[in-house]
């Protein structure tokens, strides 16, 4: 464990503006005007690279947390040159989260979902004796799994049954992880209502999504790492997004840089993408609408199983509340993309050729819509490409690999109630 002072900062309101202390866990602020995110206020304007921290806490000056976890890895930040240059873009930078030995990259989780887990855990206000709840498509739950089991912190995760593939690992995980599956035929969504049922248990506190700010700001390192890395903030962000919560935290993160003063002053436009069919936040940003457009529901799992990106498959995404993804694409001048499956599956065979590592799927339909988007695009314009996930077959070959099997499997559409005596029926095992 590195000695480590907590970081200072305050909360403050997105919506009425006012500042508070960062205690009991909070993920919002109760005021009159509105669903709002909640921020972090950093006392150091100005960031310095800490790097007797270990991985992302080198961030530490913009970091929410009071200590730092052993095996923290860090998104790290190169100049492209192969795929540069068939893309004819001469300041294409890549922001890489995974494990690529090569060039340091040691997410053993694969993806920046890693970065968030690593702040959330070292935020230091969560409530004492209580179960830390976290709801994933895929990702998400590696990483905590990963974390919290190293890390001895009790976990219920809940993840969709048919993405549970997603939970390997190069060890077993300790017994203070436990996983709830919705069952196959169920989505992201079915999960996050597992969780909400879940949180509402006195046993129970939810980890908090794109409310929490050590959340957004632990996946905020990617941008730290790219700016510091090139010393200017970009001109363009391509991001692959399901909850919209990562380029959420990019934009906030470009703010703090501004204010910084020596990377520039410019916004930094948000070119985010889904993968089609499922396109919900494209449907509301090109209606012009805050609020998401109404789905149906079958439509909409019907949709997820159609698309290879499985990790963004979010329906209910932090879209039109005070600071989210609509105020970000607005106050950036962003556009929501798409790509179909095959042009990321082209996408992802482009980038380990001319790369060389593999990429994971939402990573890939980032880059194809960057690739669609090249031909219109300045090619002396400052580029960052998110690529929040990869080195996934590489860390298959090698290591030894364990999948983690569901505790629990809870079937679509049960009421409530049934819920709650499945859940307390497994922490009692």
């Amino acid at each position: 464990m590195v000695d480590f002072k907590k970081t200072e900062y305050h909360l403050k309101s997105l919506c009425c503006e006012e500042t508070f202390e960062d205690k009991d866990w909070v993920l919002d602020h109760d005021c009159d005007c509105g669903p709002s995110l909640i921020q972090a206020v950093y006392k150091e304007k100005q960031i310095s690279i800490h790097n007797n921290h270990p991985g992302l806490y080198k961030f530490s000056d913009w970091l929410p947390i009071c200590k730092t976890l052993p095996g923290a890895g860090s998104p790290f930040t190169y100049k492209s040159e192969a795929l540069a240059k068939h893309l004819g873009l001469n300041n294409l930078y890549v922001t890489f989260s995974g494990y690529w030995p090569e060039r340091g990259g040691d997410m053993k989780s694969g993806s920046f979902k890693e970065c968030e887990a690593y702040c959330v855990t070292a935020r230091g206000t969560e409530p004492e004796g209580k179960v830390l709840v976290v709801a994933s498509a895929g990702n998400t739950a590696r990483a905590f799994a990963r974390v919290c089991s190293e890390n001895k912190i009790p976990l219920l995760l809940t993840i969709p049954e048919d993405n549970i593939d997603a939970l390997y690992f190069d060890h077993e995980l300790d017994p203070c992880v436990k996983v709830v599956a919705a069952a196959s035929g169920g989505d992201y969504y079915d999960a996050i209502h597992i969780s909400n049922v879940a949180c509402s248990l006195p046993e129970f506190y939810a980890e908090g999504g794109a409310k929490n700010v050590a959340r957004r700001d632990g996946m905020a390192t990617t941008v730290y790492s790219a700016v510091t890395t090139i010393g200017k903030i970009p001109s363009y962000y391509f991001q692959a997004v399901g909850s919209g919560t990562g380029a959420i935290a990019a934009w906030e993160a470009v703010e703090r840089f501004k204010q910084d003063g020596r990377f520039g002053d410019n916004d930094m436009r948000l070119m985010v993408s889904q993968n089609e069919p499922f396109v919900p936040i494209k449907l509301a940003w090109k209606a012009d609408s805050r609020q998401m457009l109404p789905q149906d529901d079958d439509e909409a799992r019907h949709q997820v199983e159609e698309i290879g990106a499985k990790v963004l498959s979010n329906r209910k995404p932090p879209y039109g509340l005070t600071g989210g993804l609509y105020d970000a694409l607005k106050a950036t001048d962003g556009d929501v993309l798409t790509a179909t499956n095959e042009e990321g599956d082209a996408a992802g065979e482009l980038f380990e050729k001319l790369e060389g590592i593999d990429i994971e799927p939402a990573s890939a339909i980032a880059l194809a819509t960057l690739i669609k988007e090249a031909p219109k695009m300045d090619p002396n314009a400052l580029i960052m490409l998110n690529i929040t996930g990869g080195g996934k077959r590489r860390f298959h070959k090698d290591h030894k690999i364990f999948f983690k099997k569901p505790d629990l499997v809870i079937p679509i559409g049960i009421e409530n109630s049934e819920i709650v005596a499945h859940l307390q029926a497994i922490m009692k095992k």
